[in-house]
């Protein structure tokens, strides 16, 4: 399929339901069908599995958005992987973490980048194994906001220390969060927070912090280059402390601007006043409180939030039934996000047909749906060997990812990935000639007899995995019918469904004969030539399945 083509099939798909609900967040009381629980799954997490939407169509929307809504246990941290006993990491021994590894200006330059590479792997390894929450999506929403380049922060004990930062404030407070992340050694390496002096003023996350973390570029949004400068006086003498394990930043009072600070009527002329020595501090929760008081940075953060979960355009329906009552809430809660995304999600605005199946997926969504999808097994670390290629197939999945334009830990820019803010095309972003074909060819290899092969470790779907979670596997046409219910959670036409079902069928004499190839292979799994035939015309099948352009979809 060309990329026009597949476009085109977007746009058909959004302008074939275009009523709107007249209240856009009272709840959802609509039916409660695998189609609804499979958008909230698909959309709140990276893919889903049969089990987990037949578990949430049992259990109801309320008890399932509560469930996501969690925040799960920090996973084990990263290890190294990468050393040798010809090339050893001096300070850290093969299998144990680096994340507490002393910052050690001697330590080889490989070694920077191999301990990046394994954070990479791993984070990857979490979206794999991600509990029933969002967690994992949520990082990745903050990750995308308060963007810092791993690449460029170069301290993969400071990127991971960032990554659990995000993690484990995801669902609670924005304002918060927004002074942490201006303290976080990560986020003072990435613009430059470590060399901002009174002497010298860098504006560098005066500037983000109000464009692109807290005000942005709204209708409303008024603040001025005289605003810029102004916070970044009150950001001097902040410094990173690479003595201390983790990481933190340690206030230099004597690289600070002690003098006044004025700023525009756009924050009502508000003056924080100097401070001496390590009062100086508190200037920091002056100008965050002072930017919070603008109405701007809740609608902000809830296009944000909008344009990554549900849909990128916004238009004048959306802004002022969805944005301003989800900003106004967020407002009324002291800036805590659990509130406005159990509104949100739960909302009857999210499940409207126009929201479903509308959105391209994300590289990330790609790749990890796919591996939880089929449960693609991942090599365990029973021994060194083991670790290795544990974490070889994780980076794998982190490199599809990276060639289809995501490359996780490194957004390319300070404003995160641009298929999530880049007008016209957004989400369109993630198609082009070149990502289309790499991802109908993973299709293709990774149904294959001989997989996917990365760095010596194989890649392959099992087709009976999947088919087994199914509700009767037995019968052709429901087969076909639950493998596009969950893979597409989008209904098809009659001849769409036949032209599945001949994968499986083609060559028998009636549809029973599927049946009957089945039943003899259930019967005796451990028989070669009986698991060849179900094999066979399984991977055709799902091989077809997933060079569709619906698979894309989300």
């Amino acid at each position: 399929m060309k990329r026009s083509e597949f476009l085109s099939l977007v746009q058909l798909r959004r302008q074939s339901a275009m009523v709107r609900p007249l209240a856009a967040l009272d709840p959802y009381s609509g039916p409660w069908t695998d189609r609804e629980a499979g958008h909230l799954l698909k959309r709140l997490q990276f893919g889903t599995t049969a089990a987990a939407v037949r578990n949430a169509k049992v259990q109801g929307l309320a008890q399932t958005l509560e469930g996501l809504l969690q925040v799960d246990p920090m996973p084990n941290p990263p290890l190294n992987v990468y050393s040798t006993p010809q090339l050893p990491d001096p300070d850290v021994a093969f299998g144990t973490t680096f994340v507490n590894a002393p910052i050690n200006a001697a330590l080889p330059l490989e070694y920077y980048q191999a301990r990046i590479d394994a954070f990479k792997a791993w984070w990857v390894g979490n979206l794999l194994r991600q509990k029933g929450t969002i967690v994992e999506k949520m990082t990745l929403f903050w990750h995308n906001h308060f963007a810092v380049e791993a690449g460029v922060v170069g301290y993969a004990q400071a990127s991971h220390q960032y990554y659990a930062l995000l993690r484990q404030n995801c669902l609670g407070n924005f304002k918060s969060l927004t002074k942490k992340i201006t303290l976080d050694p990560a986020m003072l390496r990435y613009l430059n927070g470590y060399l901002n002096s009174k002497t010298a003023p860098d504006e560098n996350y005066a500037r983000e912090l109000q464009e692109l973390f807290t005000i942005g570029k709204g209708p409303d949004s008024a603040y001025t280059e005289d605003d810029v400068k102004a916070a970044a006086r009150v950001l001097t003498g902040y410094r990173i402390n690479p003595f201390v394990v983790p990481l933190s930043y340690v206030f230099d009072f004597t690289q600070h601007d002690t003098g006044n600070k004025t700023f525009s009527a756009f924050y009502n002329n508000r003056v924080i006043t100097g401070k001496p020595l390590n009062q100086g501090e508190q200037e920091l929760d002056e100008l965050i409180d002072m930017i919070f008081s603008t109405v701007e940075v809740a609608r902000h953060i809830c296009r944000k939030l909008y344009r990554f979960f549900v849909y990128y355009e916004i238009d004048d329906w959306v802004e002022q039934n969805v944005i301003r009552p989800l900003a106004d809430l967020l407002i009324q809660n002291n800036f805590e996000v659990r509130p406005i995304l159990i509104t949100l999600f739960g909302s009857a605005h999210f499940f409207e047909e126009r929201t479903l199946n509308c959105v391209i997926k994300s590289p990330l969504d790609y790749a990890v749906g796919m591996c939880r999808e089929f449960s693609i097994a991942f090599p365990e670390p029973v021994d060194d060997n083991g670790l290795r290629s544990q974490y070889i197939a994780w980076g794998g999945v982190a490199s599809l990812s990276a060639y289809q334009g995501l490359n996780l830990g490194d957004p390319p820019l300070v404003a995160g990935w641009q298929a999530w803010y880049q007008q016209p095309q957004f989400h369109e972003i993630w198609i082009n000639a070149d990502s289309l074909a790499n991802k109908n060819r993973m299709a293709e290899n990774i149904t294959s007899p001989n997989g996917l092969e990365f760095l010596g470790v194989r890649f392959k779907i099992d087709p009976i995995v999947l088919t087994r979670q199914l509700s009767n596997p037995y019968d052709a046409a429901k087969l076909v019918e639950d493998a596009v219910a969950l893979l597409y959670n989008y209904p098809l036409s009659a001849a769409s469904y036949t032209y599945f079902k001949n994968n499986l069928v083609t060559g028998f004499p009636n549809d029973s004969y599927w049946g009957v190839a089945w039943n003899a292979f259930e019967s005796n799994p451990s028989d070669p030539s009986a698991r060849s035939v179900v094999e066979t015309r399984l991977n055709a099948l799902y091989r077809e399945i997933l060079s569709q352009a619906e698979y894309h979809l989300c």
